[in-house]
């Protein structure tokens, strides 16, 4: 067993064959460039990088590894681009990018378990006190995968550790590897109860999931354990931010500043908060006081981009940012940054330097989220649409609520749903309850009915029940309350066989420019299909066929399409159509939307307090020699 454990051939085999292949490939690449880019190393690096990972899914699928084999792995293949002559830093890019896929595959391949060390390598407690010790100084310093190996060794020695569980945990969500680092701080909460670390790393994996509701009871019990963690205050506060409780959230990071006034993560919080809520001098001023105590904090210097239109005239922040960039920062603080250079670039119309930051961002992102699975997604949809036939839905819809008080506003992401929830939430008879996750929560909840027909009555009323008490949650008196989850377009069946009177309005942009606009985002890791064009241009072709099958399933006065285009060209007519279309009177604060005074949770928090503008439409045609994977999409509407 000990020597099966140790043997390292086949890794080393892989590590030699994937580096020698992606020389060939670099060279192949600079040859067939043309010569007026072969200046873009920095572009074509990333183009190698997506051909070189979507390369080590293939050739290293087969090979069962343990740590000391994914380390065996790792630095074949580092010192074979050595020897090739690869520069130093771009090997050690190429290394931590082949570390982070094969955690992916790992964690499929092998489940949860830690590695298991032959009784043969067991050591002493000092020996294990060493091992917990240098993974904590690796992780300290931002090497993930060198930490995680440590933290395995020990856990073969000593399954029970619970530091080393925690630490193993927090290692493996610093590389997106969520699943497993879910399950060894589960298994160390369980060991320690009065463990707060363990408690707040696994708030944190949960926030990372987008599951921000269930991280909230955790981070509370940290700070039952020890009332002065402030960095659990600080998290508990973001989580009450995705969950709209700006108050309640302003309170942990007022808190958080009484023990630790020059804290930068708590200044950016309450910075985050101000922008929310339309206040963006209040915003910039707290980012700024961030920026004092830490003139390198990328997220405060990231921040600000956000607040307005850049012009040339703010040509300090580029140069500031690329100051940043330069030094040491994490993947993760790298990728945040790179988003808002992309941001600033676009802003001022330097639209190649804009794409090349936001290709950077989306390499780095896809590094931390898991791969979109084209297949998979293309099932689900298949399933939904033999699920909730039109036959089954107009059955069960008889036996629905007859309550109008919902109104969904779907879409695709960047489509233009925020700025139909801020038109109807001017409306004094409505409120905006912002993206709520019921319906995808109800959904995997119940997923052995949910996923295989139309629920029965039963489920049906229970579910009623319940969001109607959300719903009064976030309003007593309104008579519309507008939840607009983009996510909500996959659980159209569901929803009107529970509400078969509530009102749904879909809205369309143009494809390509709803896809470009979602790789400009920093989204969290379940969008996965955002960090990639190609990936992008099949989910949304997806969505469309569902779209389609809920067109043709649904009555047709349940769902009002409107197009963002139109309703930007025109928007009185459209506003018009859209309170008739819900049953509220016309009142003329909806065409001045975007004074209104309101919460703003998602990523359009700034051009929701605008007026109308025409900019956005046609976007895309500032990148079209870049985006070759979304061009198909040209006439895709027509052909649903």
């Amino acid at each position: 067993m000990l020597l099966d454990w140790l043997d390292t051939r086949d890794a080393t085999r892989v590590g030699t064959t994937l580096a020698d292949e992606f020389v060939l490939q670099e060279a192949a690449g600079s040859r067939a460039a043309p010569r007026d880019q072969r200046g873009d190393s920095a572009g074509q690096l990333q183009k190698l990088l997506q051909k070189f990972l979507q390369r080590v899914d293939r050739e290293a699928r087969g090979v069962e590894l343990n740590f000391f084999k994914r380390a065996k792995l790792a630095n074949s293949f580092k010192w074979r681009l050595l020897e090739k002559g690869v520069e130093r830093e771009i090997a050690d890019e190429l290394t931590q990018a082949l570390v982070l896929r094969l955690t992916y595959q790992d964690s499929g391949t092998r489940g949860y378990a830690p590695d298991v060390v032959p009784a043969g390598l067991a050591g002493s407690r000092e020996s294990r006190a060493r091992l917990l010790s240098e993974g904590d100084e690796h992780l300290a310093r931002g090497a993930c995968a060198e930490a995680m190996q440590c933290y395995q060794e020990l856990l073969g020695l000593d399954p029970r550790n619970a530091a080393a569980l925690t630490s193993l945990g927090a290692a493996c969500a610093r590389l997106g590897r969520y699943g497993e680092a879910e399950h060894h701080l589960r298994r160390a909460v369980r060991i320690s109860r009065g463990s707060p670390a363990a408690y707040f790393n696994l708030a944190g994996v949960l926030q990372s999931t987008g599951r921000y509701r269930e991280s909230e009871l955790p981070l509370r019990r940290a700070l039952e354990l020890k009332p002065a963690y402030t960095e659990a205050r600080i998290s508990l506060g973001m989580t009450l931010v995705l969950l709209g409780r700006l108050a309640q959230a302003r309170d942990c990071y007022q808190k958080a500043l009484k023990v630790v006034p020059r804290d930068t993560q708590a200044l950016v919080g309450v910075g985050q908060i101000e922008a929310l809520e339309g206040r963006f001098d209040a915003a910039e001023a707290a980012f700024r006081r961030a920026l004092e105590i830490d003139p390198k904090s990328s997220y405060a210097w990231a921040a600000l981009v956000w607040l307005r239109k850049m012009t040339p005239a703010d040509a300090n922040w580029l140069k500031h940012a690329e100051e940043i960039i330069a030094g040491e920062l994490q993947p993760l603080d790298e990728c945040t940054l790179r988003y808002a250079m992309g941001k600033y670039c676009d802003d001022v119309g330097e639209f190649a330097r804009a794409f090349r930051n936001y290709e950077r961002a989306n390499t780095l992102q896809k590094m931390r989220t898991p791969p979109y699975d084209a297949a998979e997604r293309s099932r689900r949809v298949d399933e939904l649409v033999k699920s909730y036939a039109p036959d089954a839905l107009r059955q069960a819809a008889a036996g629905g609520s007859d309550s109008r008080r919902p109104v969904f506003v779907i879409g695709m992401p960047r489509s233009g749903t925020s700025l139909v929830a801020q038109i109807i939430g001017s409306h004094p008879s409505a409120h905006p309850a912002g993206e709520l996750d019921f319906w995808e929560t109800a959904f995997h909840k119940h997923e052995k009915v949910t996923h295989a027909a139309v629920p029965d009555g039963s489920l049906r009323r229970k579910l009623a029940v319940e969001y109607l008490q959300v719903l009064t949650a976030e309003s007593h008196s309104a008579l519309r309350v507008i939840d607009k989850a983009p996510i909500n377009s996959d659980y159209l069946g569901l929803i009107h066989c529970v509400f078969p009177g509530a009102g749904i309005i879909y809205v369309r942009r143009n494809p390509i420019d709803t896809c470009l606009s979602c790789y400009f985002q920093q989204f969290q890791s379940s969008l996965n299909y955002a960090t990639d064009l190609s990936d992008l241009a099949h989910y949304y072709r997806e969505h469309r066929r569902l779209m389609a099958h809920w067109r043709r399933a649904l009555p047709q006065e349940t769902l009002l399409e409107v197009p963002y285009e139109q309703l930007v060209s025109d928007q009185e007519k459209w506003t018009r159509r859209i309170l008739e279309f819900i049953g509220l009177p016309w009142d003329d604060r909806c065409l001045d939307f975007h004074m209104t005074q309101s919460t703003v949770l998602t990523a359009s928090y700034w051009q929701v307090r605008q007026t109308i503008y025409h900019n956005s439409i046609g976007r895309w045609g500032n990148y079209q020699e870049f985006i070759a994977p979304l061009l198909s999409l040209i006439d895709v509407d027509s052909r649903v």
